[in-house]
């Protein structure tokens, strides 16, 4: 009888993604036939060739065994490719036009091509990260990132929510050109301005003459034959949407769909909890250093001052432009700054709680609770406007579209069942009317949870 051991070896490719080859060593080891007799000749030092053929196969086994086992371990100990980096575009002539960060350095912007059915669609970003409005904080601002191209680097869009060129986990907007627009200037893209930094050299706050300088010059990279196109920003970059949505929107032809997504840029005038307008009186000085009346609604500024023409609540009554609104009723960021300010708590009994909600006891949570009230009233004038969108949960959380937890992930906070990406996909793609959706009260969603970004 014939008895044959064969042994398959699992052999991977570079990318560890798709399986290479399964290699077959046979061994056949022969013994005295039973039944089936073989011929004379062979019958002769059968022992011998036995042990020959059981040599080789062992070898030949323990060859390949010994690669796949290399290979492998190779493999699992290899530190995983870093993320593709989109490098940094500075706007040309960008001193001729004005468009300077706050200490004169060249505006710019990360600009990722798309492709395929994405290859006349647009996404454009504009970035947070807050406001500087006193002379101190503009000074201290332009010695970073958030104040000089000089300390601009590239970043990845991997993982950065719908900004990530991954089919899956953005599967409305992963190959449409994408742009990334960096905020210098302390004011949501809206100053235009001069002011002397405390070492006596200048500050320019030229946040309306950035934006423009960007889209003039994307528009020449091929921004004006978009066919779709989307205007999105997070925090002082979704207030930016707000601002300049519908002079975006403007700039193309009537049967393009052009839409705005504000990310966490819904800021609320509110009492603190010590009483005072803290916020108020801070976006009052912010208007006053770096001249943001220019980007401001001339329906809201001929019935209300500046200032309130500033704020969300009153900016979206004026905007024409299909728009969605995405964020938490418990913004943690307006919590802790808007809500509760450090000024405003000497004590510091709302320390813990203002840094996790899960710390506050029921009157605190009450108060938080209010906050959401007043958003969600805020938000009323919206239901009338059936080509908008709203997504407004009660996680503890601030800027979810760009980051990848949030934006769709088995963590991902849910309303209707539904991710962040999917709800903004039916919306934009008009794939369901009247796409709105509004969480019940903290901690009613099972879907948020302490890793999502604070």
């Amino acid at each position: 009888m014939q008895h044959q051991l064969t042994i398959h070896v699992l052999i991977l490719d570079d990318t560890d993604k798709t399986v290479l080859a399964y290699r077959t060593a046979a061994m056949a080891a022969t013994t005295k036939p039973l039944l089936h007799p073989e011929p004379e000749e062979r019958q002769h030092g059968s022992a011998a060739n036995s042990a020959r053929r059981l040599a080789v196969a062992s070898a030949v086994l323990i060859v390949l065994l010994m690669a796949a086992f290399v290979h492998l371990r190779t493999r699992l100990f290899l530190s995983p490719p870093e993320p593709v980096e989109v490098e940094l575009t500075l706007v040309d002539g960008a001193r001729e036009k004005g468009a300077v960060c706050l200490d004169g350095t060249p505006a710019g912007y990360h600009l990722q091509r798309g492709s395929g059915t994405g290859s006349s669609s647009w996404l454009i970003h504009l970035q947070g990260a807050g406001w500087c409005g006193t002379v101190k904080e503009c000074s201290d601002r332009k010695m970073s990132m958030f104040g000089s191209s000089n300390f601009m680097k590239p970043i990845p869009f991997a993982g950065a929510g719908i900004l990530d060129n991954d089919q899956q986990l953005n599967p409305d907007f992963y190959n449409w050109n994408k742009v990334y627009v960096r905020n210098c200037d302390g004011a949501s893209f809206s100053g235009d301005a001069e002011g002397q930094a405390q070492d006596g050299t200048t500050l320019y706050f030229k946040g309306l003459h950035i934006y423009e300088a960007v889209i003039d010059e994307l528009m020449e990279k091929g921004l004006s034959n978009a066919t779709k196109a989307l205007l999105t920003g997070c925090s002082a970059g979704g207030l930016a949407t707000m601002l300049h949505c519908d002079d975006f929107n403007e700039r193309f032809p009537r049967e393009d769909s052009v839409k705005c997504l504000a990310d966490a840029g819904f800021f609320l005038d509110v009492m603190d909890i010590s009483g005072e307008r803290s916020f108020r009186s801070y976006y009052d000085g912010l208007l006053h250093l770096q001249n943001v009346q220019k980007v401001l609604p001339k329906d809201c500024l001929a019935k209300k001052d500046p200032t309130q023409c500033f704020l969300s609540a009153e900016l979206i009554k004026s905007i024409n432009t299909p728009m969605f609104i995405l964020n938490s009723g418990y913004d943690s960021w307006q919590i802790r700054n808007v809500l509760v300010p450090d000024p405003s708590d000497p004590d510091k009994s709302w320390l813990s709680c203002k840094d996790d909600m899960s710390n506050c006891c029921s009157t605190q949570v009450e108060v938080f609770d209010g906050f959401m009230d007043t958003m969600v009233d805020a938000l009323k004038v919206v239901e009338d406007k059936e080509d908008w969108g709203l997504f407004i949960d009660s996680c503890f959380t601030h800027c979810q579209s760009i980051f990848g937890l949030s934006w769709n992930s088995a963590i991902s906070p849910r309303l209707g069942n539904k991710t962040i990406a999917e709800v903004v996909g039916d919306w934009y793609h008009g794939r369901s009317q009247g796409v709105k959706e509004i969480d019940c009260e903290y901690p009613c969603n099972p879907t948020c949870n302490s890793l999502l970004p604070t």
